[in-house]
């Protein structure tokens, strides 16, 4: 980054311990702010210039209300916490069109044509997706930790919103986990003896607090990359979990070779999810709590489905 400005910015972030994805996020809005203003320095610019950018975002770019909020929030974020104007006034900003939009969602027999053209730890993550409702970054994420194979949960840390939850795991899921956790463990041994390897990632600066952590197994991915890469945010030698952009390539590719004609995504599948779990008969907060919702009438997109009623969860993985 050669901007010290922005480098000052995302230094400030990492110091606060936010993610990698909201400080990338908040970099990009704050460099198109900067653009959009002739490269203007913020310290020069006023509340006046913050609502042209937004109505810019709103009318030329077409943004989603959502995608606007997000580039209002880093532009809270530089004026308030790093150069400490507190006072902010934005008004009535032109806002972004809202657009209802109903999830894509894939039948039970597309799901199965899906899944027989991806192999290997993709279709272990779609499996994930459909078969316990998670997100994109919450599979690649998974530690080993993270799953209880006995009880059929996995636990979702820091997942949207840094909101914790337990969902539900297909029993046909269990073998499958279980040979991608004795891979992750072959990438451990091999990173132990390895000539640089310095740790794995924790979160939240638990590694001062729990110092052994980075090197047990329990903390290790279970979905690994294949090679260790240097870390550019501490300078330290580790292996990442597997590149998100790769598991989303791979499912576009088997909903073409599965011949969907649908816009089907990695989220699709966490669509389906909820969708068929209410047409299996669970009641709208069961589904809200599986999806780890905090708003039920984010949830309650998925009631174009009947809602029959409560019954116990049990994962519509396991009815292909």
């Amino acid at each position: 980054m050669k901007s010290p400005f922005l480098r000052r910015i995302r230094e400030h972030l990492r110091a606060r311990q936010y993610s990698k994805r909201t400080e990338d996020t908040y970099i990009y809005w704050i460099r198109q702010y900067i653009r959009f203003h002739k490269l203007k320095h913020p310290d020069d610019l006023g509340d006046a210039d913050i609502v042209a950018f937004l109505g810019y975002l709103a009318v030329k770019r077409q943004v989603s209300p959502a995608t606007q909020s997000i580039a209002l929030n880093a532009l809270v974020y530089l004026y308030r916490q790093v150069l400490g104007r507190q006072s902010i006034d934005v008004g009535d900003f032109t806002h972004a069109t809202p657009r209802r939009k109903l999830p894509v969602v894939l039948s039970r027999d597309e799901i199965r044509r899906l899944l027989a053209q991806l192999s290997g730890d993709h279709r272990t993550c779609a499996e994930l997706m459909y078969g316990s409702g998670l997100r994109l970054m919450e599979v690649c994420r998974l530690r080993v930790k993270d799953i209880d194979l006995e009880r059929l949960a996995i636990l979702v840390r820091d997942g949207k919103g840094r909101k914790n939850r337990v969902t539900t795991l297909a029993e046909r899921c269990v073998p499958l986990l279980e040979r991608q956790c004795r891979q992750a463990k072959v990438y451990w041994e091999e990173d132990q003896t390895a000539e640089r390897w310095d740790d794995a990632y924790l979160p939240f600066a638990l590694e001062r607090k729990y110092p052994a952590a980075p090197f047990e197994f329990a903390w290790q991915y279970i979905f690994p990359a294949r090679k260790r890469t240097l870390d550019k945010r501490c300078g330290k030698v580790r292996r990442h979990h597997i590149y998100q952009q790769n598991l989303q390539r791979a499912v576009k590719k088997a909903v073409l070779a599965a011949n969907i004609h649908k816009p089907a995504s990695c989220h699709t599948l966490r669509h389906s999810f909820a969708t068929h779990l209410l047409e299996r008969g669970a009641d709208i907060r069961t589904v809200q709590e599986q999806l780890g919702h905090s708003d039920v009438r984010t949830t309650e997109i998925y009631t174009h489905v009947l809602n029959r009623g409560g019954r116990a969860v049990r994962s519509p993985l396991s009815d292909l």
